[in-house]
């Protein structure tokens, strides 16, 4: 995970400044309600999508963004780098429906300090917004399991596929998952032609015909859960 960079922001404990970014105006708008009757929380925005949301928060300078991923034009995941390429102390906490891991693993390369599903409960958000202010990483119960189980398992154990490199091992547990080409470049931030060279590379390594031949040998071996 990205750690701050610069001078960590000084936030005052008494109020924490949070921009909403979602495209659906009835969740966004009731989310604002809600957390702007929290006592030490300020909504000083929203936004209906990412490319808004990288205006707002480079002119509000909020705490906290809020972020939804799937939205029109611009998603979440290049939003949330972009505002914290231009605004380091910015944190991220992504608010989402998505819960498969390139999702989750996209955010968080991409930046975000906290992921939480919707349907989370109030306290749950207003701790991770709370926490992400002042610089601490969170992630809801269920996704925080998922990234221990991703780090703690066979992608993270070099003694599986030992042949393969880092990049490969990741991309090899994408492809076990089922995903694409497409989603696998769209997750790691890479060219599509950079994930099929990967992709081939691994097929030779593992001396294997094809793509259900590789999802297979890595799923025996633990990938892609």
């Amino acid at each position: 995970m990205r750690e701050q960079q610069g001078p960590e922001r000084q936030v005052p404990a008494q109020q924490v400044r949070v921009l909403l970014a979602d495209d659906h105006p009835v969740y966004r708008d009731g989310l604002a309600l809600l957390l702007g009757s929290i006592p030490g929380v300020e909504v000083s925005g929203t936004a209906a999508d990412g490319a808004q949301a990288v205006e707002l928060a480079g002119e509000l300078q909020p705490d906290v963004v809020v972020m939804d991923v799937r939205m029109p034009g611009l998603d979440g995941i290049e939003a949330t780098r972009r505002i914290v390429t231009d605004s380091p102390h910015i944190g991220v906490v992504v608010l989402t429906m998505s819960e498969d891991d390139a999702t989750l693993f996209a955010a968080m390369r991409a930046g975000a300090r906290g992921y939480l599903l919707k349907g989370a409960g109030q306290a749950e958000i207003v701790r991770a917004i709370t926490a992400v202010a002042h610089g601490e990483a969170i992630f809801g119960p269920a996704v925080a399991r998922r990234v221990a189980d991703f780090f703690a398992g066979p992608a993270s154990d070099e003694t599986v596929f030992p042949q393969l490199t880092p990049r490969e091992r990741e991309i090899l547990a994408l492809v076990a998952a089922g995903r694409s080409n497409q989603q696998i470049a769209s997750a790691l931030f890479l060219s599509p032609k950079t994930v099929r060279n990967n992709v081939s590379n691994i097929f030779a390594k593992l001396h294997v015909a094809d793509r259900a031949e590789a999802i297979v040998r890595a799923r025996e071996a633990g990938f892609g859960r």
